[in-house]
């Protein structure tokens, strides 16, 4: 019996993915790397804001600080957040079906956490979740799973009565080894871990109204 779930946002609440994708590049572009390496986005997707940032400046020596990274890419990516993205289809109508059934849920997330709340506030979603967990409480980020174990404390359930909804693979497999349940969905950005997502997760969804076969 599932007894609450936690929601990853960006690539699974939020169409965000290509945001991330192409903002990587006009950072390292407006910093002087003239042609950044096309892997870029699948490196740092895996790390938190505090290692991306850092990892930045150690591989193409640029000449700034680790906190002036930090500033600098979520001032690039704040009116998209603020303005632009939207949710990704039949979010609305899984969370009306979860309300309907008393099913409590919550987000976990590696994005800045005022892009988080400010892009699920435009969407007028932000009210529904129980918590939004970010790696300002969790520093370790999603390598580890002690964001996804804050989250099962507040619904009062194991892991394995939490279901976890992912759309990275790395994410996936926090999860999967901390003993959750685990819904992989489709994002066309992890389309070449699409094959790795399906065998490790106990469920995987093309539409997020497919979620509510599940719980």
């Amino acid at each position: 019996m599932i007894k609450g779930i936690i929601f990853d946002l960006d690539g699974t609440l939020l169409d965000s993915m290509t945001v991330w994708s192409s903002i990587d590049r006009e950072f390292l572009i407006e910093n002087g790397i003239t042609d950044p390496p096309a892997e870029v986005s699948d490196v740092v997707k895996k790390m938190t804001v505090d290692e991306s940032s850092q990892y930045f400046i150690d591989r193409f020596g640029l000449k700034c600080t680790k906190e002036y990274v930090i500033w600098r890419i979520e001032d690039m990516v704040r009116e998209r957040y603020e303005e632009q993205i939207p949710l990704k289809p039949h979010v609305e109508e899984l969370l009306d079906y979860l309300d309907s059934r008393g099913i409590p849920y919550g987000i976990a997330t590696a994005t800045y956490k005022r892009l988080a709340e400010a892009a699920l506030k435009r969407c007028g979603i932000y009210d529904r979740f129980r918590f939004l967990l970010t790696d300002v409480e969790y520093p370790a980020g999603k390598n580890f799973p002690d964001i996804f174990l804050g989250g099962a404390e507040y619904f009062g359930a194991e892991p394995r009565e939490v279901l976890v909804v992912e759309d990275s693979l790395h994410c996936i497999e926090t999860a999967k080894e901390a003993g959750f349940t685990v819904c992989g969905v489709y994002d066309s950005v992890a389309e070449a871990d699409r094959s790795s997502i399906i065998a490790l997760s106990d469920y995987y969804v093309d539409s997020m109204d497919e979620i509510m076969n599940i719980v």
